[in-house]
């Protein structure tokens, strides 16, 4: 609250002033770097200043990969930032970036790596001093040390002391051989259709050049294409014989291109026993999570630690009921002790009842004197974030209607002072939950607190990406995911493996011609994710020791469609 001082400018004491123009903010400029090319490299620092940028001047990267890692990046921004491309620019990012400021705005720029180490940061840190434009440059990870790290190749092993970076793209690099140290090569490949001034000389003319300044044919390289991010491929030969096993890699579907880093010498052999990030269970595998990003949350994370894509495409949209009325009486009664018990069966459940809390001014503390049940993880996660833990929930290998009902306590008139649950569901709930607590001589108010109805199609790409076979997996976590993605979208092909939570979940599958692959040994999205993972790292360790290439399910498709039993 303000004094009267304050706002009465004629109070005792205090002097008139003169009303004065509004000065323009002082402009900012910040050289960010990134990462190479993992959102997940960005440092404290640079997050800050994004989440203050009033304009953006975003990361100039080829692929779709890597416009993800724009999108990740642009995350921490407010939404009302400008975002600007470089190719927007015409070549005067910097001049444009240093105009932005002097209108009084804070600019971020953004490296993909390090702003002034294998980028351009230097001039536009010149040009912000020439202007007099206050500037800070935030030190990224170059690919120079993170994209080795990814690849689990140690620039400086045991016995080696030196370490030398050469830029492919200067014409006048000097390839002569200079000891027993680790040579890093920066923009290695050639793109084609690329000015040949601007670009690599080519792995061949790399290797030749490497040769022919003193090196051996035998000297071990390593290509690492896509570094940090989830394509990448790494390539580990001799400089004889590189050139030709890329191209047997690219053959495999690898395809080892730009942009690539290649390192030189014997550190290159430490790849294969040091490999940690292409060696992840799910390594690059697209998995389909139906589930909106709310519900996919912790499951899409722990994809991701197993270096899987995850990617959200809701099949099911949440409405509230027809008629409010009945969960409106639900939620006074609850209040008014019309309940022992509530049991929650989903997470939307929770928010459901939450929501409708919340719009009366109530908080958890009206649970008071009440008894919450839960059926799985994440719903018991979402009562504890409103503020409740539960009392009651199935045991681990039991996550469902049914192992509520095996723990659920008969009601005895002596000991329960009142008979009623309240059970706030879907409108398409099955009934086993109900009938349970029923049998148990417990009085049911059965309420719908929330309608299911199909989620729009996804967009072209997506369907045409489920039915060709593009992503390696799906995770269905309920029969009504399977029935609507085949709705919206269409089957699955044939090679994506097919992942369900449950026995009822995989007879629905069935049911519409789905090979069932991996089934979660209880009823969690955090246990299906875990058996995907141990499929998938079960198939990698038998393609290793039959000595044939790790290819994810999407690189073995033929074409065909699953056929309809």
């Amino acid at each position: 609250m303000r004094s009267d001082r304050t706002l009465n400018p004629q109070s005792e004491n205090q002097e008139p002033r003169a009303e004065t123009p509004a000065t323009p903010a002082a402009g900012h400029v910040a050289l960010v770097g990134a990462g190479p090319g993992s959102a997940e490299l960005l440092t404290l620092r640079g997050a800050a200043l994004l989440a203050k940028a009033d304009v953006v001047f975003t990361v100039r990267e080829p692929g779709p990969e890597l416009a993800k890692y724009r999108g990740a990046l642009l995350r921490h921004c407010r939404e009302d930032v400008k975002v600007v491309e470089p190719a927007e620019c015409g070549g005067e990012i910097d001049a444009l970036a240093v105009t932005h400021a002097r209108d009084g705005h804070r600019v971020v720029r953004l490296y993909s790596g390090d702003p002034i180490f294998g980028c351009r940061g230097a001039d536009l840190a010149a040009a912000c001093r020439e202007a007099g434009v206050e500037y800070e440059v935030v030190p990224g990870l170059p690919a120079v040390t993170a994209v080795p790290t990814h690849a689990g190749i140690p620039l400086m092993p045991e016995g080696v002391s030196d370490v030398r970076v050469v830029n492919a793209k200067d014409p006048g690099a000097d390839w002569s051989h200079r000891g027993e140290g680790t040579l890093v090569v920066m923009f290695p490949d050639a793109p084609d259709g690329e000015d040949a001034r601007h670009s690599g000389p080519g792995y061949d003319q790399l290797c030749k050049s490497l040769v022919a300044g003193g090196r051996p044919g035998t000297t071990p390289v390593a290509a690492t294409r896509m570094g940090s991010t989830t394509e990448q491929t790494t390539v580990v030969s001799t400089l004889s014989r590189l050139t030709a096993d890329i191209k047997a890699a690219d053959a495999k579907g690898h395809n080892v291109t730009t942009p690539a880093l290649v390192i030189v010498g014997e550190a290159a052999e430490r790849q294969r026993e040091l490999s940690w990030f292409e060696t992840r269970p799910l390594f690059g595998w697209r998995v389909l999570v139906p589930r909106t990003k709310e519900q996919a949350a912790s499951l899409s994370e722990q994809l991701y630690g197993y270096g899987a894509v995850p990617e959200e495409v809701p099949t099911i949209s949440v409405e509230p009921p027809r008629t409010p009325q009945q969960i409106e009486r639900a939620v006074r009664g609850l209040v008014t002790g019309r309940y022992q018990w509530v049991a929650f069966t989903s997470f939307n459940a929770v928010k459901a009842i939450r929501e409708r809390f919340e719009s009366y001014g109530l908080d958890a503390r009206a649970f008071a004197g009440v008894k919450v049940a839960a059926v799985g993880e994440q719903t018991a996660a979402a009562l504890r974030d409103f503020g409740i833990q539960p009392d009651l929930t199935p045991p681990p290998e039991k996550q469902s209607a049914a192992g509520l009902v095996e723990v659920w306590p008969p009601y005895d008139a002596e000991l329960d002072p009142i008979e009623r649950v309240l059970l706030p569901r879907a409108d398409i709930a099955t009934e086993t939950l109900a009938a349970g607590l029923g049998d148990l001589g417990w009085e049911v108010d059965d309420v719908t607190a929330y309608r299911t109805v199909r989620a729009a199609p996804p967009p072209a790409p997506t369907r045409e990406a489920i039915k060709g076979g593009e992503f390696d997996a799906v995770l269905f976590t309920s029969s009504s995911t399977v029935r609507n993605l085949v709705g919206i979208a269409g089957k699955p092909h044939n090679a994506t493996v097919i992942g369900v939570i449950g026995p009822e979940t995989a007879k629905t599958a069935e049911e519409f011609g789905l090979r069932v692959d991996v089934t979660a040994p209880k009823t969690s999205v955090s246990a299906l994710a875990s058996a995907l993972s141990e499929y998938g790292a079960t198939q990698r360790a038998e393609a290793v020791a039959a000595g044939k290439p790790v290819l994810k399910p999407s690189q073995k498709r033929r074409g065909r469609r699953r056929k309809t039993v």
